[in-house]
């Protein structure tokens, strides 16, 4: 169109010449006349649209260079958060690989990258996991030991610990000569004291982190060389069942591995009496913590001393405590890391005042066991404070109830043992 209008500029320029020269105007060299000043005028409003036009094209194309400017700057954000995140994947992959490897410091240790969000959450996972095989297990062999209970309509064998001689069993009588009676003797009556003591009495400093019903649970904040060992206290009333149930369900390792989720296999390497054995458990590891095992010595007894309740119709307790043993490796010597606890397990058995005074005629309704669990656990390796505490905090109440809950299941269909 420009060219169009050039021509057309050239033309009149021509016209105009031939008039100079006195040729007339209705014919110049073939050509009629134009009117100049109106090509002119429609020659610059047409080239102002073409430019105006052209303006436009300019401020488009612009605003795609723009649009596409930023679209790269988008994909070039997802790339690196890409790129990232795979350095992450790979870094987590690498840790997993190189945590089949012996030695507690590699994953879990002061100088482990592992952030504690993420070692939280690892260590919560695989705790949950275990919880849900364990109940698993339990549930399927309820049902067999119902189905059999259906089957014979008899009760199920009495448990091993009534076969045993009534007169000694929790007396500690046959264990006295051992080597270990001494230190037995003297952990279970400071242990048994403890138990007894008020969270309240003496500035103890207990502070409440959990409370459900009748189960409350207390604990200190302590730690030594940087590891957490903090002191924990339970308190929790359950029906239908006695003290020496409880005990006995807590002490027996025939059913250890139905109640305790963590385990991965126990062995009893000395059988002082039927009330006092020595017992090695290897815990399951679960990443990015290293494995775990203790060795401890447990004890069963009856508290005939001082009851400090009068209405209490009997009370037992179960103690274990960390020890050492010859025909075993010293700690730490092998892949697992050693835990070192303390624990007690107070029963006291109540008897309804409305039930029968013979045995024979008190039903599981008249019953109910207050218990008091007390522990201290130094976990051998180096874990981060806030992790542990987090999962304690969880945990103790999640293994509290499980356990109650079993022994109620595993009596509610047995003769009642005092």
């Amino acid at each position: 169109m420009i060219l169009f209008f050039c021509c057309r500029y050239f033309d009149a320029c021509a016209e105009l010449n031939a008039q100079k020269d006195g040729q007339p105007l209705e014919m110049v060299d073939g050509l009629r006349p134009i009117d100049f000043k109106g090509e002119a005028i429609t020659f610059r409003a047409t080239t102002a649209g073409v430019l105006s036009t052209l303006q436009h094209c300019l401020e488009v194309i612009a605003q795609r260079d723009d649009s596409w400017r930023r679209k790269l700057d988008r994909e070039i954000e997802k790339r690196k958060k890409l790129e990232d995140l795979y350095r992450q994947v790979k870094e987590r992959l690498e840790r997993v690989r190189n945590s089949s490897l012996p030695g507690p410091d590699l994953e879990e240790g002061p100088h482990s990258t592992l952030p504690e969000d993420e070692f939280f959450d690892a260590v919560e996972s695989g705790l949950d996991k275990m919880e849900e095989d364990t109940q698993m297990r339990v549930r399927l062999k309820l049902q067999s030991q119902q189905s059999q209970l259906s089957s014979t309509d008899q009760h199920p064998e009495e448990d091993s610990v009534v076969s045993v001689d009534e007169e000694e069993f929790g007396t500690g009588g046959e264990a006295r000569s051992h080597r270990l009676w001494t230190e037995v003797d003297r952990i279970c009556l400071d242990q048994l004291n403890h138990a007894r003591q008020g969270v309240g009495e003496g500035g103890n400093g207990w502070q409440l982190f959990a409370d459900e019903g009748e189960m409350k649970m207390y604990r200190r904040e302590e730690e030594v060389n940087g590891m957490v060992i903090d002191p924990l206290k339970a308190c929790h009333v359950v029906q239908g069942v006695t003290a020496r149930e409880m005990c006995h369900y807590f002490f027996s390792p025939e059913y250890r591995m139905d109640w305790e989720t963590t385990l991965e296999n126990m062995t009893i390497l000395e059988t002082v009496s039927p009330d006092t054995l020595v017992f090695l458990q290897t815990h399951k590891r679960i990443w990015p913590a290293s494995q775990r095992d203790a060795l401890f010595w447990s004890h069963m007894r009856r508290v005939t001393d001082d009851i400090e309740d009068p209405d209490t119709h009997d009370a037992w307790i179960v103690c274990n405590h960390s020890t050492e043993h010859e025909t075993y490796p010293p700690a730490n010597t092998g892949k697992c890391v050693r835990i070192y606890l303390t624990v007690i397990l107070y029963c006291q058995t109540y008897v309804a005042e409305t039930a029968a005074t013979e045995k024979g005629k008190i039903s599981r309704k008249d019953l109910s066991c207050k218990i008091t669990y007390c522990s201290v656990v130094n976990p051998g390796g180096w874990a981060p404070a806030t992790v542990l505490r987090a999962v304690y905090k969880k945990e103790y109440p999640k293994f509290l109830k499980r356990f109650t809950q079993y022994v109620v299941d595993q009596c509610k269909n047995k003769p009642i043992l005092f």
